[in-house]
């Protein structure tokens, strides 16, 4: 006798996922849909969404251009993404400028602030108005990463400090939204292996990473997706304000 799968409740329901072109947000939005649920695949316009749609299993997925750093657009797409069977939101996009701390700039350091911790609260915000209205609960799963409590390194520092507040974010969200049925929950990988991770990075620090690791290894993005899969689904209902370490051991507390 088996239980019911990971992706328990998702059949048939619809997830907004941002990021959708990158290494973590691709894999979730295979993951989810696998799941049977619809994704809403979303990034930046000049992303390949159509080569993420043609990648994921069942039908019914669609596409949503979406520039974080546009406050005014953050509504729009949420309206057109909502739709009957809303499910929520897995957010998955953000931007790393990975500079010492001596050449991050104003403009680099807004820049990050604007996608990754601005854009943020205005997505979480109108999801969860979405949900709100729709009166039937809901799922919300932010990123931020291991380093917003172990601390910044190959100077990730202005990213690190604006996830540091998506965790911030979560939690407050959580309380806000939990009337409402809605949880919100946040995932922090450790080192993934994603065209970000090693963006900046030479083959030796790459591998000096993954030896850094209890594990031995570097995680997969399919790892991770499969934590966000958990979020969204059934098995998650009475989980919420949770930052969840995917970190395969680098961070332990």
């Amino acid at each position: 006798m088996t239980g019911p799968a990971l992706g328990a409740g998702l059949d048939g329901r619809s997830v907004l996922v941002t990021g959708a072109a990158g290494g973590i947000g691709r894999a979730v939005a295979v993951a989810i849909a696998a799941s049977g649920a619809r994704v809403v695949a979303s990034d930046h316009p000049a992303a390949d969404l159509a080569g993420v749609l043609a990648a994921l299993p069942g039908d019914g997925h669609r596409a949503l251009p979406l520039d974080l750093a546009d406050p005014a657009a953050i509504g729009t797409a949420v309206g057109a993404a909502a739709d009957d069977g809303f499910l929520g939101l897995v957010h998955a996009g953000a931007l790393l400028r990975r500079e010492p701390v001596a050449a991050v700039t104003p403009e680099s350091w807004d820049a990050q602030h604007e996608v990754n911790l601005r854009g943020t609260f205005f997505l979480v915000r109108s999801v969860g108005e979405a949900l709100e209205a729709r009166g039937r609960g809901g799922r919300i799963v932010t990123f931020s990463s291991i380093a917003w409590q172990s601390g910044p390194i190959l100077g990730s520092d202005a990213y690190v400090a604006s996830k540091a507040g998506v965790v911030a974010l979560t939690r407050g969200f959580a309380r806000s939204l939990g009337p409402a049925g809605v949880t919100v929950n946040c995932i922090a990988p450790g080192q993934i292996d994603t065209p970000m991770q090693s963006r900046g990075n030479t083959d030796e620090t790459m591998a000096a990473t993954a030896a850094a690791c209890p594990l031995g290894r570097m995680g997969s993005p399919e790892e991770v997706a499969a934590v966000a899969v958990f979020l969204v689904s059934d098995h998650a209902s009475f989980v919420s304000g949770a930052t969840v370490n995917v970190s395969g051991g680098l961070l332990m507390y």
